[in-house]
């Protein structure tokens, strides 16, 4: 009868649970690439540095030394943020707006952030994003199909309901 190996694959190896302490100057290494990688906020930072074991004091000075070498920026992270979503996902003012509230962006760089939105660029998308949606909507007559269209462009792209009810009446004519 064959020898069964005993060798233990990694589903079977507990991991060690047990956070090293790691110094104020390591932590402060590892969040300044964390923050040279991309564009953080403070929220992200402070909860990386909570994951990391660092509390208190510490945790504030690394904050503040990181906000004193421009590590972290949070008008540069909601207009970075802004332009980006805008961009790549195509979402509307109000959802940019709903995202960066999440995670607690001041009033005035949120304003700030909108600025980076061209209202010409924003109108086009809005309605390149009506056409796309109005090939893959179903509906039984033309009222139907225009209350869709809306609800997804107000709803889950976050565009504002004037803007949606004007382009979508001008896809209608």
């Amino acid at each position: 009868m064959p020898v069964k190996s005993l060798s233990l694959t990694r589903k079977h190896v507990k991991k060690n649970t047990s956070k090293k302490y790691l110094s104020k100057t390591d932590a402060l290494a590892k969040l300044q690439s964390y923050c040279a990688y991309q564009e953080r906020c403070h929220r992200e930072v402070r909860s990386k540095l909570l994951n990391l074991g660092i509390y208190g004091d510490d945790l504030e000075e690394i904050i503040a030394s990181l906000i004193e070498e421009n590590f972290l920026n949070e008008e540069r992270y909601a207009r970075s943020f802004a332009r980006g979503k805008f961009r790549m996902k195509q979402w509307g003012r109000n959802r940019i707006v709903r995202e960066l509230k999440m995670r607690d962006i001041s009033d005035y760089c949120i304003r700030k952030a909108m600025t980076e939105i061209d209202e010409e660029e924003y109108l086009k998308t809005l309605e390149a994003v009506l056409e796309r949606q109005a090939e893959k909507v179903k509906a039984d007559n033309d009222f139907a199909k225009q209350n869709k269209l809306a609800q997804y462009a107000i709803q889950q792209r976050g565009f504002e309901a004037e803007l949606v009810w004007d382009a979508v009446k001008k896809m209608a004519e």
